[in-house]
């Protein structure tokens, strides 16, 4: 029991996701913080204000929005806070300097409209020390966070269909969010082999003995069929002790994001999906009356652009301006969605359904344009005013495909629980699918937004899809 005890308390202070976003986030605040301060020295007229203490300049001169500007810097930072990209050194400059430019990008059109009325020198200096002391923190937690000593020490409950996705999830990530110590399995077949890096250690009997020896943090339980009654009890004896216990399903969801489809039961939508899925009242008014004033706003913002986008339609490829098609929305109800064409009008001959795939020929010059920029999807902003799509859901689709993909994928028609929206979960996390298994991809990412929708999780798919209409990354 000393034993166990130690291993223990070596790994108590270990970081689960949630806890590193945490730390990154209040990182990230201290820098702006510092940047603020140092904005308002250099703003200053004087070094002699601040060498002397004078209050005068900070109730004079900068105006309250400039002391907001820390958590706008945290706003434009949103993209960084995925655990997978903040660990990765290529992503987090690309993600700080995309923030950096962001600013700029909103702050200088604003300026030349003001410029006797707003500053420039206070402002510029601060993107620059933002951008450099949010970088510097975010190179040291890597540095040091992402360290061995850090990392949750995994042990994997079954070595079997779901054992073996999970070890394929975890290859595919990098850098690895924790490290497994192997597997654990009753099938004596098993014992003593490997699965790829990973060896499995025994079975139920070894389960405690692997725990104290390897220091084990985690249990994650991926047996799909019937559990003996001894590994019941070695579980619940090792959680007694302290070790946290999570199922495949649970751990797939909150590694990555989405829903493991082909690894839940037939009945899942039913007994567990359906029930997590109801969100509250409140939620829902909260979410219709934000539909209703982003989609005044998408309106006027599309009075404004019309003309433009038309022309380059025109010009482009000729008429019509708009395309209009059928699309199932909440409960399977149809409507007509409104965008702007971005294909040829020949595009599906002799009515055949074709996915639009990536550097799909159909599309056109202006098409292209518009769909990297989402453009083409502002029209859709008077669907949301009618009621019959949200700002942020799943991906509107034609009923032929829905017909054709709830065939071969599981709970695919699951997603119309909800309205569809302008963007969402699936969207600012995947590409286009081409194929049968990206559409899978893409269901599993829609149907984790429909269980854990909230008001929070809404307005992070928003800021994101704001990233990347600016970057220009649509398809």
């Amino acid at each position: 029991m000393n034993t166990l005890n130690q291993g223990r308390k070596s790994v108590a202070w270990r970081m689960r996701p949630g806890e590193r976003n945490i730390l990154l986030l209040i990182g990230d605040a201290l820098a702006a913080g510092v940047a603020l301060f140092g904005a308002l020295y250099f703003w200053a007229s004087s070094p002699n204000e601040w060498l002397d203490f004078s209050w005068n300049f900070l109730n004079t001169r900068p105006q309250f929005w400039f002391y907001l500007l820390p958590l706008a810097w945290l706003v434009l930072m949103v993209e960084l806070y995925d655990v997978h990209r903040a660990h990765r050194r290529r992503e987090t400059v690309r993600g700080v300097s995309m923030a950096a430019l962001l600013s700029l990008g909103i702050y200088l059109p604003i300026f030349f409209l003001y410029p006797d009325t707003l500053p420039r020198r206070g402002v510029g200096a601060f993107i620059l020390l933002a951008f450099a002391a949010t970088l510097t923190w975010r190179m040291v937690y890597i540095s040091i966070f992402t360290a061995p000593q850090f990392m949750r020490r995994v042990l994997i409950i079954g070595a079997g269909r779901s054992g073996v996705t999970l070890l394929q999830i975890l290859k595919d990530l990098w850098p690895p969010p924790f490290y497994v110590v192997g597997l654990i399995d009753d099938d004596p077949q098993k014992n003593g082999t490997r699965l790829g890096d990973y060896l499995v250690l025994g079975g139920c009997d070894r389960l405690l003995a692997v725990i104290r020896d390897e220091c084990v943090s985690d249990l994650i339980f991926a047996i799909s069929g019937e559990m003996s009654g001894k590994m019941f009890q070695a579980i619940l004896e090792a959680a007694e002790r302290g070790v946290e216990v999570t199922t495949m399903p649970i751990f797939y969801e909150e590694t990555l994001g989405r829903v493991p489809i082909f690894h839940l039961d037939s009945d899942w939508v039913l007994r567990s999906f359906v029930d997590q899925a109801h969100a509250s009242g409140i939620y829902e008014v909260g979410k219709r009356i934000v539909d209703i004033l982003g989609g005044m706003a998408g309106c006027l913002g599309l009075l404004v652009i019309l003309p433009f986008i038309s022309l380059a339609i025109l010009l482009d490829s000729g008429f019509p301006v708009f395309f209009l098609q059928n699309r199932l929305g909440k409960n399977g109800k149809t409507y007509k969605i409104i965008k702007f064409r971005t294909m040829r009008r020949d595009s599906e001959t002799n009515g055949e359904v074709r996915v639009t795939t990536q550097n799909d020929d159909r599309i056109t010059r202006a098409g292209l344009f518009l769909r990297k920029s989402h453009l083409d999807e502002l029209p859709q902003f008077v669907n949301v005013l009618k009621g019959e799509m949200s700002l942020v859901g799943p991906r509107a689709e034609r009923s032929e495909l829905v017909t054709k993909l709830q065939q071969n994928i599981p709970f695919y028609r699951a997603r119309l629980l909800v309205k569809p929206g302008i963007t969402g979960w699936a969207q600012i996390n995947f590409g286009y699918a081409a194929t049968v298994e990206d559409t899978a991809v893409k269901l599993e990412y829609d149907l984790y937004y429909i269980k854990h929708r909230n008001i929070v999780m809404d307005t992070v798919i928003l800021l994101r899809t704001f990233g990347t209409v600016i970057g220009l990354r649509g398809q």
